[in-house]
C-alpha cells in the first residue's frame, strides 16, 4: 500500500487518502488499552533511559480521534525521554536519580485529562512561550523536526476542542496536561 495522507474538509472532518480514494476518519472511542499501547509503541525510546508508571481511572468514553490522541501522547511520552536522557549526560557523578515517566488518567468534571510526567531538566523560561510552535526544536540539528508538541497542540485544541498545557521546573522535571471533553461539541 502507498504513503497515506490525511486531509480536512470545510466543516474540520477527517478523510484518509488512500489507494486514491477519500474515506472519512470516523471519530471513535479513545480507551486506556490505546494509550498503554502507545507507551509500547515509545518503548524503544525509553529503554534503559526511564521507568515508566502508569495509573489509568475508570473513565467514561470519549469519542475523539483515537489516532490523533495516541499520536499527541506518543509524542509527550517521547520528548519526556529525551529530556531524562539530556538530564542524566548533564548530571554529575553525585546525581544518580533514576529517570521516570508518569502517565495517569483521569476525570475532571466533564473533560478527561491525561497527564505525562518527567523527571528530566524541565523547561526554560527563555522558551516556553516557543515549544508549541510548529518546527521549534531544542534538539541538535538531525535529531529532531520540531512538530511532535506543534502536532499534539494542533490535535487536541482544533480537532477536539480541548488543550494541552504545561507545568515545569528546572532541573525538576515538566508535567504535561492534555484534557479532552467527554461530549464534543
Amino acid at each position: 500500500e502507498t504513503g497515506k495522507t490525511v486531509d480536512k474538509d470545510q466543516k474540520g472532518r477527517g478523510y484518509e487518502v488512500s489507494k486514491g480514494k477519500y474515506v472519512e476518519i470516523e471519530p471513535e472511542e479513545l480507551e486506556a488499552v490505546e494509550i498503554e499501547s502507545t507507551l509500547t509503541i515509545a518503548a524503544h525510546e525509553y529503554k534503559g533511559v526511564a521507568e515508566v508508571s502508569t495509573d489509568f481511572a475508570e473513565l467514561p468514553p470519549i469519542t475523539c480521534y483515537a489516532g490523533e490522541i495516541n499520536q499527541a501522547v506518543l509524542n509527550v511520552v517521547v520528548n519526556a525521554a529525551h529530556a531524562i536522557a539530556e538530564r542524566k549526560l548533564k548530571a554529575s557523578d553525585t546525581e544518580h536519580e533514576s529517570g521516570h515517566i508518569w502517565v495517569r488518567t483521569q476525570l475532571d468534571a466533564d473533560h478527561v485529562v491525561i497527564s505525562i510526567r518527567d523527571n528530566g531538566g524541565g523547561i526554560p523560561d527563555a522558551i516556553r512561550d516557543r515549544i508549541f510552535d510548529p518546527f521549534f526544536t531544542t534538539k541538535p540539528v538531525g535529531k529532531g523536526t520540531g512538530q511532535g508538541l506543534a502536532i499534539a497542540h494542533a490535535a487536541l485544541h482544533e480537532r477536539h476542542a480541548g488543550s494541552i498545557r504545561f507545568e515545569t521546573e528546572v532541573g525538576r522535571g515538566t508535567t504535561f496536561f492534555m484534557r479532552l471533553p467527554i461530549a464534543p461539541d
